[in-house]
């Protein structure tokens, strides 16, 4: 059980009592144990205000064998140990301390510290992982200079690698055991801490920097993955390129190594020089990876690239400050992806994660600012807030001094703090020096939870607009009443012909209400507001199905356009579920919004990705941010209806999009290419409501022509809600074609669960006893379950709750090894009350059912969030 006493508040930071210069590892790799040697320099913190009376180091699940201070072995009783600590008694001003540790990697299934990954063993030591290592100040502002030595069985373990250079390295000895010693220059912390020992497959390659280094770059992974590596590689090289033109930011060290596991709690770890991969996110060929899996490798490869500076070269002082290298790195990515797809499609991709995931966390029970005030359990905060909502933090400063300026403070900021473990206030304070910004007001998005709300309104009068804003954050745990924020806007005016009246302007809105004129105008404007999203707000503005049907025609940004669209199909979603709700008969599409469509698609935009965009319907998740409690199996069937009475009018015209976009080359991963496919699979989608023989035989046909993973899932989705003989034949087929691979495959298991027809829990129960899948690993886990909770929402939120207890169940089984998985799980739940009746007592009584039980820290944490016991 949980204990709140241990609770950790970012007001009580304090400096370390010690820090320590230098770390020698020692690893002895054996069948079952292996030894760690840990050998540190250490020496009195001068900041540090404490009296020197003691030390607590950090550390779970480790046999100690020995402690020694200035070689003099202590005795037990010159020590404690604790269920997560070492505690040492009085110490001198600056000593040497050597710990020896036992740890156990092949029992080790919580994948943190030092673990098995099939063949492989590789560490996770970001937030807290290094004490499943060895005793040691767990926190990132002791940074330090590590050397490592590995040694091992030559033939298990060919290939070890760890952080920084490699030094020195020892053919097999007599009992054909080897070793590899490596040092990084680099003072770090201990999460950055990385080993991996395998028999591994690698592919290799060389980048030259702007200055003429070159630098070797190896990728490695499991035997016989490494054809599925290359896109990933060919990622790493752009990033390279990418920060040195953008920020100057040349590479330092002498090699770059990526490792790809296939059991990973997260998406990847930025561990210096030697970055550590979920398989999910390197592995990419067009017979087993969609295009969205080819933008993902990109974009993750950059990001975990990227931390080298944001994040390695200067670190956060404590975990309350995670925002400052995660935030920030996010917003250097989401730029990267930017320069590297479709640039409009791009930002509603980030968009729509915001407003589908971050919204709906910043109005739950787990609502936290960007920089959280105190947490229980660090894992739980890496949270879509922080990065996502922390990187439109970053966004909007960049927006208000320009990009250039911007570029140049970000330097003025790596420069000032090199080598440095600090906070976001150090970097608000760079960004103000460098820019001249007056960010004083702007620190509140970082201190209060919530999505503000703006109230926008018009007024024409002679030949001037009024723009009138009202902003307001809503309450949320432990923060009431807030402040205003510094909020930018960025409007433009068009006029009744789609033309723009005056060039895109920022206006700054800092007060609970505020106003605008624009004057000389010869007629009312039709306003674009917050373009391109330059805020994480939610914008109520009322406009007529004619001023958005003429900004998703002719706004120049590609944002706005959608945003246009969307607001459009809301319209008249909204009716439909509000009708459904009281019983009543559905009402009709509106003619505005199908007039829209038509001439959409009489006359798309060049980018066939956002022709694609928007066409799509708004998503449940956004449907039901309209409402305050969420009617699922209504907004399930108001959007069933939309989407079907869409396909009605236009079926002549899906039908011609398909055949236009289907395969007619070879697949590339490209713009164009990427935009050609999403159009096919869209057009499928639409004419799949429809539910005849016709569009079965097309999508049969497009499973069995496809020669890539993209236009093949797009054909097994249409099929996936048409019960028939083509769908079994098509998803047997599939895994047998894919058996072989398990990223394939779990594709395979959410389409399974998300199918609308038959039983899905039944399903889902069945597939947790089949041998093929070991649910010991995250990414089945995640694809099952997460699945099945995502994807098929009436399933889930069954009225007889056999959904909740599913979940409840698999939450306890899996906790016992891997609470953060369950953490995550566990928050499927947590947000009940933003739920109607039925589903609130189901969800809450789930709660209450987990509540019951002996849950780890983790997953207790989020439970007693989603009871309001904060």
């Amino acid at each position: 059980m949980s204990d709140e006493s241990q609770r950790k508040y970012r007001a009580d930071y304090k400096v370390p009592a010690y820090l320590i210069d230098t770390v020698d590892l020692d690893f002895d790799i054996r069948d079952r144990l292996t030894r760690v040697t840990a050998v540190s320099c250490v020496r009195r913190n001068p900041d540090a205000t404490t009296a020197a009376n003691g030390w607590t180091l950090d550390g779970r699940g480790l046999t100690l064998e020995s402690v020694a201070v200035n070689g003099q072995t202590l005795d037990e009783g010159d020590y404690q140990i604790t269920d997560n600590s070492l505690i040492l008694g009085a110490l001198p001003h600056a000593f040497e301390l050597r710990v020896v540790t036992l740890i156990e990697p092949d029992s080790n299934l919580a994948l943190e510290g030092l673990y098995r990954s099939g063949a492989i063993l590789c560490t996770q030591c970001e937030a807290t992982g290094f004490s499943r290592i060895t005793y040691f100040p767990d926190r990132p502002d002791v940074m330090s200079r590590y050397t490592t030595r590995i040694t091992a069985d030559a033939a298990r373990y060919p290939v070890l690698l760890s952080n920084g250079n490699r030094v020195d390295a020892g053919a097999a000895d007599a009992e054909g055991r080897h070793y590899a010693v490596f040092e990084d220059p680099f003072a770090k912390p201990c999460y950055l801490f990385a080993l991996v020992a395998g028999d591994l497959g690698v592919i290799r390659d060389l980048y030259t920097t702007a200055s003429g280094r070159e630098i070797a770059l190896a990728l490695y992974t499991e035997h016989g993955n490494e054809d599925q590596c290359h896109h990933a590689m060919a990622s790493l090289k752009d990033s390279m390129e990418w920060d040195e033109r953008t920020y100057g930011l040349e590479y330092d060290l002498d090699s770059f190594i990526i490792v790809a596991v296939a059991s990973f709690n997260m998406g990847a770890m930025e561990n210096k020089s030697l970055n550590v991969f979920n398989t999910a996110c390197i592995f990419a060929r067009a017979d087993t990876a969609t295009d969205k899996d080819f933008a993902l490798v990109r974009d993750v490869v950059a990001h975990e690239y990227f931390h080298n500076y944001t994040g390695n070269r200067v670190t956060c002082r404590d975990w309350f400050q995670l925002s400052l290298k995660e935030g920030l790195t996010v917003y250097r990515e989401h730029q990267f992806a930017i320069d590297h797809g479709s640039p409009g499609v791009t930002r509603i991709e980030q968009v729509r994660m915001i407003r589908e995931v971050q919204f709906p966390e910043d109005a739950g029970p787990r609502a936290h600012p960007v920089r959280p005030e105190s947490y229980l359990e660090m894992n739980n905060f890496y949270t879509i807030t922080v990065y996502e909502k922390g990187a439109e933090l970053i966004r909007m400063i960049a927006q208000m001094a320009g990009r250039d300026v911007f570029l140049r403070a970000v330097r003025h900021y790596l420069d000032k703090h090199d080598g440095q473990a600090v906070t976001i206030e150090d970097f608000v304070v760079a960004m103000e020096e460098s820019t001249g910004l007056d960010l004083a007001q702007f620190r509140r998005w970082y201190a209060f939870a919530g999505t503000p709300r703006i109230r926008l309104s018009s007024v024409f009068n002679n030949g001037q607009l009024t723009l009138s804003a009202d902003q307001a954050v809503p309450d949320t745990p432990g923060q009431s009443n807030k402040p205003a924020f510094d909020i930018p806007i960025a409007v433009q005016l068009f006029d009744d012909a789609g033309m723009p009246v005056q060039p895109p302007e920022i206006l700054r809105l800092t007060e609970p209400r505020q106003s605008w004129h624009f004057k000389d105008l010869p007629a009312a404007p039709t306003v674009s507001a917050l373009r391109g999203f330059t805020a994480p707000v939610k914008l109520e503005f009322e406009q007529s199905e004619a001023d958005l049907a003429r900004l998703m025609a002719h706004d120049t940004d590609a944002v706005s356009r959608w945003d246009a669209a969307q607001s459009l199909y809301l319209l008249t979603l909204l009716d439909v579920v509000k009708a459904d709700v009281a019983e009543q008969r559905l009402p009709a599409v509106s003619e505005g919004l199908l007039a829209a469509i038509g001439e959409l698609l009489d006359t798309p935009p060049d980018d066939k990705a956002l022709l694609a965009e928007m066409l799509t319907l708004p998503s449940a998740a956004r449907v039901g941010d309209l409402f305050d409690k969420i009617p699922v199996a209504a907004i399930d069937r108001s959007r069933r209806h939309v989407q079907t009475a869409i396909a009605e009018r236009f079926s002549d015209r899906f039908w011609a999009l398909a055949e236009a976009h289907s395969a007619r080359s070879n697949y590339q991963f490209n713009d164009e290419q990427a935009g050609r496919r999403r159009v096919f699979a869209l057009a499928l989608d639409y004419l799949a409501t429809l539910d005849d023989d016709s569009i079965r035989e097309r999508a049969s046909a497009a499973y069995e022509q496809a020669d890539n993973m993209t236009d093949r899932m797009a054909a097994l989705l249409a099929l996936n809600d048409l019960p028939g003989v083509q769908r079994d034949a098509a998803l047997a087929d599939f895994a047998q074609r894919f058996a072989d691979y398990p990223l394939v495959m779990d594709k395979w298991l959410r389409l399974q669960v998300s199918a609308r027809h038959g039983d899905a829990v039944a399903q889902v129960r069945t597939l947790l006893d089949d041998s093929r899948f070991d649910f010991t690993n995250p990414n089945r886990i995640r694809a099952l379950l997460g699945g099945f909770v995502r994807a098929n929402p009436l399933a889930f939120h069954r009225e007889d709750g056999a959904g909740y207890a599913l979940l409840v169940e698999e939450i306890c089984r899996i906790d016992r090894f891997n609470p953060q998985v369950t953490a995550a799980l566990a928050g499927l739940l947590a947000p009940w009350q933003r739920y109607a009746s039925p589903y609130a007592h189901g969800m809450y009584e789930a709660l209450r059912r987990l509540d019951a039980e002996t849950l780890s820290d983790n997953t207790r944490e989020i439970v007693n969030a989603g009871l309001a016991r904060l």
